[in-house]
């Protein structure tokens, strides 16, 4: 796969927080190359469409652990989940494992999704404002614009999951509550405007509808141009940004269709390709973001949190795990049995996990890939390997699989079950992940055997919390003593009116530059 190729002509989003309030709406471009010079011509723009890619695997606030996407993959919804767990590392990281940072409007861990998201939707703001003053062809120009809409919309689905109340408690989207519940609609029809007030989920459902509907268009208008890269938007991720936001939003009828059409042309995936360690793209990859040893962040990237041979500290050490909880849900005929370790009839701590020394020197030799030096704990993941040096590889933003899983609940809720058991078939037994599967449930045995394989199907990609939260369901830890393996300071219940219903309160640094929110 050609390596990835990345403009200077990157331009500073409005939105980028600083801490003079004076800078808090800056557009100087943040090379010398000038805006003008950007959108001079479609080539020039091409390679800012590259450079907003590159802006979701860079490092941000001087912060380790602020990766771009997979910030929010890993540490905003699977340390917050259910099913995800670093028994050792809890002791120590409990506070942000049970989202007390949530209502902290001035905690890194709040602002840091809206500091992001905003970034891209800025930067995709001036390119909407300016592509149609390039010079080159009007099919370019279209695709460009497209490209842009996509990542505004996806950036507002992520944020409305956020910092807006579930749709359940949101009155059918008409809701806004000062300060702890809502969006600033940013477009680039306002973005001189620093002063604008919160709008509802409701709002910014209808924007994402819009920018999809004017992508999808603009991509059909220019349908002779291809993507040449996973890590672009295309007119299936447009589908697929479409089908997640419907199914949060429960619009059903949306999603399913959404989700058809994002799947086309994106097979699933080989079991060798399955086994393959979740760091390169496949069939079935419809967008993701590049990882390589040319563009690596080396200790602070996705693959360095998550991969269970990264060469890193806090990998050696506090193995990444899937609860014992989910895992004991995984058929023993599932090749995702294999993505994690069963540590059968051996002991293990009942305090972080580690196993006993002669299982650990057996699973190092089965995996060579990892050193002496990494730990090796009870349900520790296989899932995520490294690409590379250090942490590298190439993260899931959008699979096949997940539009599977989005269609079949989508059919359930539309009274299809046939529909919704012929998915699950599809994903699970006709891609041999369990040949020997076979669904036959109805009714709300179905529903939840949907949810379980989308547990298990989409673990560690990002999922769990916000899956939990639109489901109105609370997040049930269980620990050692009680049969499962959460350190006893995570191993708690999250009920779903806690944490200002799990809704990020706005962040200070918005209230403090915005003078509509005084």
């Amino acid at each position: 796969m050609k390596n990835i190729k990345y403009t200077g002509l990157l331009f500073l989003s409005i939105l980028i927080f600083s801490a003079c309030g004076d800078d808090y709406l800056d557009t100087k471009p943040t090379s010398s190359t000038s805006t003008a010079t950007v959108f001079e011509t479609t080539d020039n723009a091409k390679m800012a469409i590259n450079g907003m890619a590159r802006l979701m695997v860079n490092q941000y606030l001087s912060t380790q652990t602020h990766c771009g996407e997979g910030t929010i993959k890993f540490l905003h919804n699977e340390y917050l989940g259910e099913n995800f767990t670093r028994p050792a590392l809890a002791s120590g990281w409990y506070t942000v494992m049970n989202g007390t940072y949530i209502e902290n409007n001035n905690s890194i861990y709040n602002y840091y999704p809206w500091y992001y998201y905003y970034m891209l939707i800025g930067n995709a703001n001036l390119f909407v404002s300016k592509i149609d003053e390039a010079e080159g062809s009007e099919a370019d120009k279209n695709f460009l614009k497209a490209q842009a809409l996509t990542f505004r919309a996806y950036s507002y689905m992520q944020l409305v999951q956020f910092y807006c109340y579930r749709w359940d408690d949101s009155n059918n989207g008409a809701s806004v509550t000062n300060l702890l519940d809502g969006l600033i609609l940013r477009t680039e029809e306002n973005m001189g405007e620093r002063d604008l007030p919160l709008v509802s989920s409701g709002e910014i459902y209808k924007q994402i509808y819009a920018d999809l509907d004017q992508a999808i268009s603009l991509y059909e208008s220019s349908n002779a141009i291809k993507r040449e890269n996973v890590w672009e938007p295309n007119i299936n991720v447009a589908y697929a940004t479409y089908a997640r936001t419907a199914i949060t939003r429960k619009d059903y009828e949306k999603a399913e269709t959404m989700a058809a059409k994002a799947r086309e042309g994106f097979k699933l995936m080989s079991v060798d390709e399955y086994k393959a360690g979740f760091s390169m793209a496949n069939s079935e990859w419809i967008w993701g973001s590049y990882g390589g040893d040319d563009q690596t962040l080396y200790y602070y990237g996705f693959h360095s949190y998550m991969a269970y041979d990264a060469n890193t500290s806090i990998n050696r050490s506090y193995p990444v795990c899937i609860s014992k909880t989910l895992y004991d849900k995984i058929p023993a005929t599932d090749i995702r049995t294999g993505l994690f370790l069963d540590p059968g009839s051996t002991t293990y701590s009942a305090t972080t996990g580690v196993v006993a020394a002669a299982l650990a020197t057996q699973v190092r030799a089965d995996h060579p890939t990892m050193l002496s030096s990494h730990s090796v704990a009870a349900y520790m993941n296989f899932k995520f390997s490294v690409n590379g040096s250090y942490g590298v590889g190439f993260i899931p933003h959008f699979r096949s699989s997940e539009m599977l899983l989005i269609e079949a609940e989508a059919k359930y809720f539309r009274n299809q079950e046939f529909g919704a058991q012929a998915a699950l078939n599809e994903l699970t037994r006709d891609s041999k992940r369990d040949p020997s599967y076979e669904c036959t449930a109805t009714g709300a045995a179905l529903l939840a055997e949907i949810k379980t394989y989308r547990a298990i199907e989409l673990w560690g990609e990002g999922f769990d919390w916000m899956d939990k939260k639109r489901y109105s369901e609370p997040i049930v830890r269980v620990a050692f003593a009680d049969g499962g393996n959460f350190y006893s300071t995570t191993a708690i219940t999250i009920p779903v009116g806690m944490y200002n219903k799990w809704t990020y309160v706005t962040p200070l640094i918005e209230t403090q530059n915005n003078q509509a929110l005084k």
